[in-house]
């Protein structure tokens, strides 16, 4: 089977890409290398898919591109003719989508409509779409269940993501594509972008330079390993067979204040931290908690790492390879 992955040179793409490869599947990835943070590292990233497809005799086709483009987008479905798709590629971040709404809503919205049309038109009928758990902004119910109400986003990402929701319906309804729309709760571990906050942190301590904490480290986040998001984005994959539309979260179904991650990246680097205070940032969510008990029962979905434990594995990755981000 061949699987279409947009955005399958970054964090969680390069992962998912190399999973499904070392299961037997052959890959072609979109991505357009923008500058959101060093390119250098998505090329990386790619070496790595690569890599894998070599040592398990697959192949792994990049088609450098943008998903707005509406023609590329169509030349690669004739290309690689893919039997599905994970749509991972977007615009991503709170803050910056504040400051440049309009990027975001070409990317997350348009970028996602071009995806769906072209699967319309070439007949490709499975699809999982990254959504995030910002769709839910401040919801005071916790944990977050796919039933509760998410009309009420506070940035313009959230309300792009839960646009894509709507457009994966729609197709859904007209041409009968099997869409898993999969809700991703602030996802760490190797190769995480530079720009999230574990990964920034670690960066600074290192380099024994203070860091910049929003709030007053009450915030909470559902922190969710890779590995983790790997394995639901697989199984959920495979859930799209049988052609049905369906929203997941993706989670630990546990949540961790700002101060405890701060702490835990403390204990795996062996130094304190230097904290400047910051204010709060607008868009900002004030906690994020996945209630997981849809995915285990349809998808057979288990999130099984430890917090600390991820955190230690990911200090000891970014120790192992910070001339990355030198």
């Amino acid at each position: 089977m061949t699987i279409l992955i947009t955005g399958g040179a970054g964090f969680i793409g390069s992962h998912t890409a190399q999973k499904l490869l070392e299961n037997g599947n052959d890959v072609a990835v979109i991505d357009n290398f923008n500058n959101y943070y060093d390119p250098r590292l998505k090329r990386y990233n790619m070496s790595l898919v690569q890599k894998t497809a070599s040592d398990n005799r697959q192949t792994a086709e990049l088609f450098e591109g943008d998903i707005r483009d509406a023609g590329f987008i169509g030349s690669v479905f004739e290309k690689c003719a893919p039997d599905a798709v994970i749509h991972l590629a977007a615009s991503a971040g709170v803050r910056p989508s504040i400051e440049d709404p309009m990027l975001y809503v070409t990317t997350n919205v348009v970028g996602t409509a071009n995806i769906l049309e072209a699967m319309a038109k070439s007949g490709v009928k499975r699809l999982c779409f990254a959504s995030s758990s910002s769709v839910y902004g401040n919801n005071k119910k916790v944990p977050f269940s796919e039933s509760d109400s998410v009309d009420n986003p506070i940035s313009p990402y959230a309300a792009t993501k839960k646009s894509g929701e709507l457009l994966c319906h729609t197709y859904y309804s007209l041409y009968g594509i099997g869409i898993a729309c999969l809700r991703f709760f602030t996802v760490y571990g190797p190769r995480q972008r530079p720009d999230l906050a574990i990964n920034k942190f670690t960066r600074l301590m290192l380099a024994g330079k203070p860091i910049p904490v929003f709030g007053d480290g009450t915030t909470r986040r559902d922190y969710t390993y890779i590995d983790d998001i790997v394995d639901g984005i697989v199984r959920a994959l495979d859930w799209t067979k049988n052609g049905r539309y369906d929203i997941f979260n993706l989670g630990e179904n546990n949540t961790v204040t700002l101060s405890r991650m701060i702490g835990s990246i403390e204990r795996a680097l062996g130094k304190r931290a230097e904290i400047i205070a910051m204010d709060e940032q607008p868009g900002d969510v004030k906690q994020t908690w996945a209630d997981v008990e849809k995915s285990r029962k349809v998808l057979g979905y288990e999130p099984r790492m430890d917090f600390d434990e991820g955190i230690s594995r990911f200090v000891q990755w970014y120790r192992e390879n910070i001339v990355l981000f030198d």
